[in-house]
């Protein structure tokens, strides 16, 4: 993928890789076969190059600092990538730094990793210091007993090993951060990465965190970035806990599996980044230009052939996913849990795109309710329901997922606090909120957040909703609420549609093709009556 973004950009590459005919052979314009982890076979290689970049951390370090002595251009500089390939080092700098961590501290006997599982509790999380990538060099010791096979598990201690307290995250999270050669950084916005087994299966972007934890992790990967030398594309992997915290896992000085979607969904994909500056170039926007993209890892399945016929049978239900674009590796060799490929599909939404993955690993996803609401429908009282219900009725023949449920301004005020300042974290794109009498709920719904909010006023059996109609309308500047007529929650949910529809072409032909059928229904009674008269007409009406 870093090949085919420098063909894009007339740069060529030499490449250095033990496999003839590896993926990335068939599209660099030279490889060099050989091994990157040997100082001679690295030094040769060299040569070649203007400037010298890694696409895996676990190469001769060693050799890259001889040769940046001798004046070859590395980037990332070989002191960053000795950091990164040691994680048990990796901690010890960031921790001199002031970067946020899980508490971690070395272990090389029985003893120590006794000590360590008091001082830590259990479980404990057991890591290998070197070589440990999706999921391997990783290993959980729930009790004390079982710290000695988990120890063995991992080569023993000879091996190289290190503990970390065990993290209670919410989710992980991830930026990827370019570097330039002057120092200045761009970061990509945050993305949510889900693993199973310890491996990346999917990466949604952005993440559904709140606009507070989007910055604070933003500003610890920039942070730890910053406390490396050279230029290039960074990857930081994050946990956030319970607490709120942002703590730093692991960190990539290379493209990372994390920012793959790049490619599709953002202006400037993580490898013409990584070229731009390692090259000395200008940084390019790292900015979305899709409003969502989910990234789905294909992963061997099975062994041999059987698992090469799975994978593209997933591929070819790929091919018929609006918005979806295939990666496919061309690794020779299938195996279970390898990384043979990947699919992102981008779309309008976050619901759009889990829709979309859903279809495509042929999931139940027909039922509007059985995903992320898009839409929250709200009133004050169970005796708005009969007019309010004419809102639900729009959303499902649009199949737009929706929740309903009753939050009084008066009250619960507590709930209505709460529900109002969380709603777009939980996805919702659209309030509909229904209130009569004093009608509070639409207007102070809308000063606690800024998604959109339309009102719908209820007639009510003193002044026949006009004072409803009065108190949503007369909001003050800066605080916008859209109102409908008295008592028209269809109306609200076709603004609530066409809200939605203007950012997902999908639904706009939808509504497109509704208000087509409207003028048709229109055209056609308009006919009938030219044709028969008002007499006939209206017989034909009785």
């Amino acid at each position: 993928m870093l090949c085919q973004a420098a063909s894009q950009m007339g740069i060529r590459i030499v490449i250095l890789d033990p496999l003839p005919g590896c993926p990335a052979s068939s599209v660099c314009d030279e490889h060099v076969v050989g091994s990157f982890t040997d100082g001679d076979t690295v030094r040769e290689f060299a040569k070649k190059c203007g400037v010298l970049t890694v696409e895996i951390e676990h190469v001769d370090a060693a050799t890259l600092e001889r040769l940046e002595k001798q004046g070859v251009d590395c980037e990332p500089k070989a002191s960053t990538i000795m950091i990164i390939q040691d994680k048990y080092r990796q901690k010890r700098h960031f921790s001199k730094c002031g970067i946020p961590l899980p508490d971690f501290m070395e272990v090389d006997t029985l003893h120590s990793i006794e000590e360590a599982g008091e001082k830590f509790g259990y479980p404990l999380m057991v890591k290998s210091k070197r070589l440990a990538y999706d999921g391997r060099g990783n290993a959980v010791a729930k009790t004390k007993e079982e710290l000695s096979s988990v120890v063995a598990s991992l080569g023993g201690f000879e091996h190289g090993l290190y503990v970390e307290r065990w993290t209670p995250f919410v989710k992980e999270l991830s930026v990827i951060v370019a570097r330039s050669r002057d120092s200045s950084t761009v970061c990509y916005p945050v993305v949510e990465t889900i693993h199973k087994e310890n491996i990346c299966h999917v990466v949604e972007a952005p993440a559904e965190v709140s606009d507070k934890i989007k910055k604070l992790a933003t500003s610890v990967a920039e942070k730890a970035i910053k406390s490396l030398e050279g230029a290039g594309v960074f990857a930081v992997e994050l946990f956030l806990t319970e607490e709120d915290q942002i703590l730093v896992n692991e960190v990539a000085p290379r493209p990372h599996n994390s920012g793959h979607h790049t490619i599709e969904s953002c202006y400037t994909s993580q490898y013409e980044q990584h070229l731009r500056a390692i090259l000395g170039l200008p940084l390019g926007d790292p900015s979305m230009k899709a409003p969502a993209a989910i990234m789905y890892n294909i992963l061997g399945e099975d062994e041999g052939e059987t698992g090469f016929y799975l994978a593209h049978q997933l591929i070819r239900r790929a091919l018929n996913i609006p918005g979806a674009s295939i990666h496919w590796y061309a690794k020779p060799e299938m195996r279970k849990q390898r990384k043979m490929g990947h699919i992102t599909i981008v779309g309008s939404s976050k619901t759009s795109v889990k829709s979309r993955l859903d279809n495509l690993l042929q999931s139940n996803s027909s039922d509007p309710k059985q995903v992320s609401p898009r839409v929250a429908i709200i009133m004050g009282s169970q005796s708005d329901l009969p007019v309010m219900k004419d809102a639900e009725r729009v959303l499902k023949e649009f199949n737009i997922s929706y929740e309903q449920t009753i939050v009084s301004a008066h009250r619960t005020p507590e709930r209505m606090y709460d529900y109002a300042k969380s709603a777009k974290d939980r996805g919702f794109e659209v309030i509909i909120a229904g209130a009569g009498g004093a009608a509070h709920l639409p207007g102070m719904v809308a000063s606690l957040t800024s998604l959109p909010v339309i009102g719908v006023p209820i007639k009510t059996s003193t002044l026949s909703g006009f004072d409803s109609l009065l108190s949503i309308v007369q909001m003050p500047k800066g605080i916008p609420v859209a109102t409908v007529a008295i008592g028209n929650a269809e109306n609200a949910g076709l603004l609530a549609v066409r809200i939605l529809a203007a950012r997902d072409p999908e639904l706009w032909d939808r509504v497109t093709k509704y208000q087509n059928d409207l003028r048709d229904m229109v055209l056609e009674t308009a006919e009938r009556l030219e044709d028969l008269g008002s007499q006939e007409f209206l017989k034909g009406m009785a």
